[in-house]
């Protein structure tokens, strides 16, 4: 017999002798139709006045209760006390979103994994709009649970990251993404960028790609910022392709990538005339002077060029430069074939604000310069910030500009 019968047999001889009817010892007493309690009370006040009967229901089938008939009955449930204060299952989901909004990456993780219903909400997507994991070194299933909850701004720059989680074949909401110097495979990469269809802002720097990856920008035709810094692994049909599909970029940044002639005539035919700011420095021998006046035929606004690091840009180049008439930054630092005698011929650029000029002159001229260009500022800007999502001049955690409200603390 095991342990769990007795206590078994226990309960039911409890149960049969608390619901069996008890004989009682006192003979009821016969009532008197002709009595003095109710000759003046109508019987319909009796019925009126007495509270109602409840049904009872009895079972007697079986040969073991045909003697014994036992009642079926149901406790009255106890109602909840004003007094014990809120419960937090009767708040609506409207009002529990409204606390977690307020809290930090580590704690709405913590809630998340209280019950079903917190972490339905723990991962609504207004909980996950803009998301910071700098610092945080090693990403696997967790970059896909992120971007599957709506995230629209991701910065995860500096990350190991390897085969995320997601769980349908769904396309992502990211809008600003910044994956610059990520350790990430080639395919995982193609996976993520392939989701990819409303990015405004992207930052792939110091990745290798494929012209699988540069396909998948085509589709993003909103794009308005492309950091492609220091990238390789595409060909210069794929390049030109991305550019003439993503007609709304106005900052690109496509320096001292691997490229070769070929990449470089293709940035200069097919580069969008919306473009603004343009850094296409290192590329020594492949940018030509053609190159450079194909530029400025295309994109007439620019206003900061950087061609810094390209060995055939001469003084000839100044007056090809000058047509571009919103043009307030200029980079030409360690462009050898300038002569320094031949930079005060930008006092002809009279909207110019910043000249990078390093390499090309020393120390002991440059105030010499200065002061015959006392409306620019120059070599006051060692690194370029054109299309990067945060400027090394600040310490901020910004992405493009904008900050992220859950921010990873390691």
């Amino acid at each position: 017999m095991s342990n769990e019968r007795p206590f078994k047999e226990l309960s039911e001889n409890l149960e049969g002798s608390l619901c069996r009817p008890q004989k009682s010892k006192w003979k009821r007493r016969p009532s008197c139709s002709g009595g003095l309690d109710t000759e003046n009370t109508p019987n319909e006040l009796i019925q009126q006045w007495s509270p109602p009967h409840k049904k009872i229901l009895t079972s007697a089938k079986g040969k073991e209760n045909e003697e014994n008939t036992f009642v079926l009955a149901r406790r009255p449930r106890k109602r909840r006390e004003s007094s014990a204060g809120l419960c937090w299952d009767s708040l609506p989901d409207e009002l529990l979103l409204g606390i977690l909004s307020h809290l930090s990456l580590q704690d709405l993780l913590r809630t998340s994994r209280v019950c079903k219903r917190w972490h339905r909400l723990g991962f609504d997507e207004s909980l996950w709009q803009s998301v910071d994991l700098v610092g945080k070194a090693q990403l696997d299933a967790e970059l896909g649970q992120i971007l599957s909850a709506g995230t629209l701004r991701l910065r995860c720059p500096h990350t190991c990251i390897s085969q995320p989680s997601f769980k349908s074949a769904q396309k992502l909401r990211i809008q600003h993404l910044d994956l610059s110097n990520c350790t990430v495979e080639m395919s995982v990469l193609e996976d993520v960028l392939s989701r990819c269809k409303h990015l405004q802002n992207l930052s792939l720097e110091g990745l290798v790609l494929s012209d699988s990856i540069i396909h998948s920008l085509d589709q993003n035709t909103e794009i308005v910022r492309l950091n492609l810094c220091g990238c390789s692994g595409f060909s210069p049909e794929s390049l030109a392709e991305m550019l003439k599909s993503c007609t709304r970029i106005e900052e690109m940044n496509v320096s001292w990538c691997d490229f070769n002639n070929l990449h470089v005539q293709a940035i200069a035919n097919d580069i969008p005339s919306s473009i603004t700011q343009l850094n296409i420095s290192g590329y020594r021998q492949n940018l030509t002077m053609e190159d450079v006046k194909a530029i400025v035929n295309r994109c007439p606004n620019l206003t900061n060029l950087d061609l810094s690091d390209s060995v055939l840009v001469t003084t000839d180049s100044f007056p090809v430069l000058q047509q571009l008439s919103s043009l307030r930054h200029l980079a030409l630092s360690r462009c050898y074939q300038i002569h320094p005698a031949s930079l005060i011929d930008f006092e002809k650029f009279l909207n110019l604000q910043t000249l990078e000029v390093f390499g090309l002159i020393q120390d002991s001229y440059l105030p010499i310069l200065c002061k015959g260009l006392p409306h620019i500022q120059i070599n006051t800007q060692p690194f370029s910030t054109v299309a990067r999502p945060t400027s090394a001049s600040r310490k901020d955690r910004t992405l493009w500009g904008m900050h992220c409200r859950l921010v990873y603390k390691h």
